[in-house]
């Protein structure tokens, strides 16, 4: 599996407010989540963001809250993965459970820039930035995430099952 994308660039400590606001919490329906996904951090995102697209970011990446909310935003607006130096354990797991690719690889986090093309190889965890021809390796993810993954979360693999 693979994805391929232009990046959306964030920092340090990108936090699950950020990603989904509280005050569209009374929602679950992901279209009129990722209607308003980063819109506190980035009021273009969702204008621009096209299907496939992948976010970078650096330390601690949805951090706060625990709301699964945020992963579910993130996939719905599009995004195919989220390259970061760290991620925030919760988000971590909800990300895998609502199957959003996530891959930590500090020293692709540092050096993609906003606007790059890059594609990521989940089976063998290369992040390659198109733009510049820079190679990194990310951790690939275990057989079983990426059937997750594959099937869009743990609870369409588990019926799938």
């Amino acid at each position: 599996m693979k994805a391929q994308g232009t990046v959306f660039k964030y920092g340090d400590n990108v936090d699950t407010d950020v990603i989904i606001p509280a005050r569209y919490l009374n929602s679950s329906d992901p279209q009129e989540l990722a209607a308003h996904c980063m819109e506190d951090i980035d009021a273009d995102f969702i204008k621009k963001v096209k299907k496939g697209d992948i976010i970078v970011a650096n330390k601690n990446f949805g951090c706060g809250s625990s709301r699964e909310h945020a992963p579910i935003a993130i996939k719905a607006a599009g995004v195919s993965c989220v390259v970061a130096e760290t991620f925030a354990r919760i988000f971590y797991r909800n990300a895998i459970n609502i199957g959003l690719p996530i891959i930590e690889c500090p020293e692709a986090a540092k050096a993609i820039a906003g606007g790059d093309e890059v594609e990521v190889d989940f089976d063998s965890g290369v992040i390659t930035d198109k733009t510049t021809g820079a190679a990194f390796q990310g951790q690939a993810f275990p057989e079983f995430m990426q059937k997750i993954i594959k099937a869009e979360g743990l609870v369409n693999y588990i019926n799938q099952r």
